[in-house]
């Protein structure tokens, strides 16, 4: 797990530094046509080498499936129409609110329809353990956070502190950084630790991160905006190995696929959170960017409190 999480950061640390090469000699649609190569060879790659899993036997439940793209597709594209401006505003807080009433309300329906099956493609059985419940709100809480500091930062670097959109690009790569260099040594902290208790250091660092990186002020220096960009990245190192390798422990071995789609949900849960929550916040202050380093201060603040919850009496002790 560790492992996965050194090979995202790198991923991570070459798309902020590759985006500002192509920034010094292209226009912005650049940053799109690039991925289409890109996601071709990955493509290609995957279909040569990744492995045959075994299959269930089971079948796709389609009224559950439609379900859950209506509950997320509604909730998101409402979310996004409350954030839009301008002369669209009204009409489209009015589709906003109605399309995240539908989604809830087809959410609603999905879980009805799931606590009755024995394998439901929402995964009720694994949410009644409350490990599992728990690492599920840790890992949103920490989503969430991170993606109100990657919506924030461009904006905070580019109109606060009055940095190219080059410099922007390299300072956003000590994060990514810093979590390539963290992720393994958490991996095998893992093997010793409860994860409740590396996953509650890692978001404390993550939020003290943002909260430093929210009282800069304009004329601060490279040198500061990167130690703190670090401390974030370290910080969130140190929550993601342990928390999905608890994630997906937790499960038993023939639920693990339904374990490993909560994860990737709670991942994106949290990020289009995040970044609903950015948008809101620039919508309604001037000062967007620096709001919205506050708040996913305060929300890593809460997941370190969620994921000490974790810890037992007898690792306490």
């Amino acid at each position: 797990v560790g492992l996965n999480a050194l090979v995202i950061s790198i991923a991570a640390v070459i798309g902020p530094s590759l985006a500002s090469a192509i920034l010094a000699a292209a226009t912005w649609p650049w940053l799109f046509a690039v991925n289409v190569p890109t996601g071709l060879g990955a493509l290609a790659v995957g279909f040569f080498a990744l492995p045959e899993n075994p299959k269930s036997g089971g079948r796709l439940d389609a009224i559950s499936t439609l379900l859950n793209i209506a509950a997320y597709g509604l909730i998101i594209l409402g979310l996004d129409l409350l954030t839009r401006g301008g002369h669209i505003a009204s009409g489209a807080r009015g589709l906003g609110t109605a399309g995240i009433a539908a989604g809830m309300l087809a959410g609603w329906l999905l879980v009805h329809r799931s606590l009755p099956q024995a394998q439901p493609l929402i995964p009720i059985d694994l949410l009644r353990s409350r490990l599992f419940s728990l690492t599920i709100a840790t890992s949103i809480a920490s989503f969430t956070a991170q993606m109100l500091a990657f919506v924030a930062l461009p904006f905070f670097f580019q109109t606060v502190m009055h940095r190219s959109q080059v410099q922007t690009g390299l300072l956003m790569t000590a994060w990514p950084l810093a979590v390539g260099v963290s992720a393994p040594i958490a991996g095998r902290l893992a093997d010793r630790y409860p994860a409740g208790l590396l996953g509650g250091f890692g978001l404390a660092l993550l939020g003290a991160g943002l909260w430093l990186l929210a009282a800069l002020g304009p004329a601060a220096s490279t040198t500061e905006i990167l130690w703190r960009m670090a401390i974030c990245g370290w910080g969130f190192g140190f929550f993601q190995a342990p928390n999905n390798r608890t994630l997906l422990s937790a499960a038993p071995k023939s639920r693990a696929g339904a374990a490993g789609g909560m994860l990737a949900t709670a991942r994106l849960t949290g990020q289009t959170a995040g970044a609903a929550l950015a948008a809101m916040l620039f919508g309604l202050t001037l000062h967007g960017p620096e709001f919205s380093l506050w708040l996913g201060a305060a929300v890593a603040a809460g997941g370190c409190a969620v994921s000490l919850l974790r810890l037992t009496r007898q690792q306490l002790a």
